[in-house]
């Protein structure tokens, strides 16, 4: 049995077991995070309140609980979420009337979880190609542009000012291009995910674009396994846009908070060797949320709803999380007028995998 419930808690797609009268009786740990709450929140409670199928008929074929149901692509809304795209496969427990298994496997894209990216290096191969010969040439009209500048005074030298500034930005445009496309991964290494934080958090003060940030965190997590760089440059790009986000309410705010969130699993490699991912990061902003037409392409390169945006922080953001084993995703609390991106990392020290693993 122990063995069975070690399997079950591995698998990386939702799992209810439902009791009569569809109340959840048991939820493995991808069913925990699909609802956004742990087991012991939603023991005993009707499948009803919990799921909303947007297909009446599929909801009425799962409470035939002899049936055997199975339904791809259909949408399905958690209270407080926005609906979702999943697979639904339902099936009476054998010798047990009444009672079934409900398994979920979320199909939308919202959590860019995916380790295949060939479509993305198809599109940003390109750009690593061209980079080189492009850089060469700015080099030079950067150079020309300053040799101009000691020459010229007033308004002509203003000129030569903005062609190297422009310059600089076209360079600084290559070097994300650069990022997405290249194959080499970074170096991991032990890191404090606060200190971070709080360094990305001063950068963005002292720019003075950021609204007030508040910090909820656990400090009682250990170290994550990362790159202490890119773990800025991720939490830079997210506070920026939180804080893009919420420019227009009232009282714009920005939340971050760190968790343990056990559970959560990665799977990578051939060998579908599973990677823990008990650490999260949560950047939270009250803007008005993503464009719901947008919410499953965000991390997609050159998607953008800024009108002087390239597209490329959130698809930067999935490049460096990926390459240190972690997950970025996002969802809106529509009820509290929330926008949350949430990074999952795992732990420095593999020894410490089960380290508080009932915490919800």
């Amino acid at each position: 049995m122990d063995e069975a419930l070690r399997q079950l808690a591995s698998l990386p797609h939702a799992v209810l077991l439902l009791a009569p009268g569809q109340r959840l009786a048991a939820a493995n740990p991808a069913a925990e995070q699909f609802l956004g709450q742990s087991f012991r929140r939603l023991e005993g409670r009707e499948l009803g309140r919990l799921l909303r199928f947007s297909e009446d008929r599929l909801a009425q074929r799962l409470s035939e609980t002899d049936a055997h149901v199975s339904a791809r692509a259909t949408g399905v809304k958690v209270s407080g979420q926005r609906e979702r795209m999943v697979d639904v496969t339902v099936a009476p427990v054998i010798d047990r009337p009444g009672w079934q298994v409900l398994t979920l496997h979320d199909t939308g894209g919202a959590e860019a979880a995916a380790d295949s990216a060939s479509g993305e290096d198809t599109v940003l191969r390109a750009p690593e190609v061209l980079a080189h010969e492009i850089k060469n040439p700015l080099a030079g009209i950067r150079g020309a542009a300053q040799l101009l500048g000691r020459k010229l005074e007033g308004g002509d030298l203003a000129l030569t000012t903005l062609i190297a500034d422009e310059v600089d930005r076209i360079a600084k445009l290559i070097d994300q291009m650069q990022t997405l496309s290249r194959r080499t991964p970074q170096e991991l290494a032990p890191c404090n995910l606060h200190e971070a934080v709080r360094r990305a958090r001063a950068v963005m003060e002292a720019s003075g674009k950021a609204p007030p940030i508040a910090e909820e965190f656990d400090p009682s997590l250990p170290p994550v396994m990362g790159n202490a760089g890119a773990l800025v440059q991720v939490v830079i790009n997210l506070l920026a846009n939180a804080a893009d986000a919420c420019a227009g309410v009232d009282k714009p705010r920005i939340v971050v908070r760190t968790r343990f969130a056990s559970g959560l699993q990665l799977h990578r490699g051939a060998d579908g060797t599973p990677v823990r991912l008990p650490i999260e990061l949560r950047v939270s902003d009250n803007g008005p949320g993503v464009d719901p037409a947008m919410r499953d392409h965000v991390f997609e390169p050159f998607v953008t709803t800024k009108k002087s945006g390239q597209g490329l922080g959130l698809a930067l953001v999935r490049r460096l999380v990926r390459d240190m084993n972690g997950r970025i995703g996002h969802d809106r609390d529509e009820a509290g007028g929330w926008t949350h991106f949430r990074l999952h990392l795992p732990l420095a020290d593999e020894r410490r995998k089960n380290l508080r693993e009932d915490r919800p």
